[in-house]
């Protein structure tokens, strides 16, 4: 009971799913990581054997495997805990799902980071992360 207060008072709502979360947050720290996208993406410098990354992979887990950035708010509660997470996850797809969408099949990760859209991605995984760890 103490533990159900406390969360009350701070507004914590615990999420049904909290691995599909760790995999949310995960993509946005890739995506957030111009770094990170360049070793691992491009070069494919993994940070242990068996690790594999890249761009498609982090797509995929906010749109097919959690559909947190199909319908952000209906996330709530789900894999996310909030408004603010929302509305965090819902600034990223305003500017990657054009960017998707505007994109030739086939390319290159490297190719994709390049653009010069990509470093408004960059910057709304990097609020986003900001808001939702």
């Amino acid at each position: 009971m103490e533990i159900s207060v406390m969360a009350a008072r701070v507004n914590l709502v615990v999420v049904q799913f909290p691995d599909m979360r760790r995999a949310v947050i995960e993509a946005l720290q890739a995506l957030s990581d111009p770094e990170y996208q360049r070793r691992v993406w491009v070069e494919r410098t993994y940070p242990q054997p068996g690790f594999y990354d890249d761009l498609t992979h982090n797509v995929n887990v906010l749109y097919d495997d959690t559909s947190v950035a199909e319908d952000p708010r209906a996330q709530i509660g789900v894999t996310l805990e909030s408004e603010a997470e929302a509305a965090a996850i819902e600034s990223l797809t305003a500017v990657l799902d054009p960017l998707l969408d505007s994109l030739p099949t086939k390319l290159e990760d490297a190719q994709v980071i390049s653009r010069p859209e990509w470093s408004a991605v960059v910057m709304a995984a990097q609020e986003a992360v900001g808001i939702i760890h």
